[in-house]
């Protein structure tokens, strides 16, 4: 490295934006690069989100239909092949309750669980659920277990 050859550090130097409505001498003076005249030109403008020039939003085109029920309520569905398999891998035994279903990360802190009955269950299982389906109980007490509604 010599003078010859001198640079500044690789990131260091920015090159700036240039600099609009500064005067006439810039060059960038005036309109600042904005044009003559129209909404887009004045300050303060912003563009209304989905605004399509005055033709007819899509958000408006398109048909409405149904509604939200605001009291839902939503299960986290675990089905019995699932919980056969966790029988299988060793990390349940005789019981499988919330916390187990937490610890294996079927389930969040805030969900409800409803066992569903895809699938087969071999073992004798205790779950408890805060649902439960017809097939899913069936089997459950079929295998010899019980199936606890929380």
């Amino acid at each position: 490295m010599d003078l010859s050859n001198l640079q500044p550090a690789k990131g260091s130097v920015k090159t700036q934006g240039k600099r609009v409505g500064r005067g006439q001498g810039s060059g960038k003076g005036g309109t600042a690069t904005r044009g003559h005249k129209g909404a887009k030109s004045r300050s303060g403008y912003s563009k209304k989100l989905g605004f399509e020039g005055g033709q007819m939003p899509l958000q408006r085109r398109v048909p409405k239909f149904g509604f939200t029920n605001i009291n839902r309520v939503e299960y986290q569905a675990v089905n019995l092949d699932t919980l056969q398999a966790l029988v299988d891998e060793k990390k349940v035994k005789d019981t499988v309750d919330f916390e187990t279903l937490l610890s294996n990360r079927l389930a969040g802190k805030n969900n409800l669980v409803k066992v569903l009955g895809r699938g087969e269950l071999k073992a004798k299982l205790k779950v408890s659920a805060h649902k439960f389906s017809a097939s899913a109980k069936a089997a459950i007490e079929a295998a010899g277990g019980e199936a606890i509604t929380l």
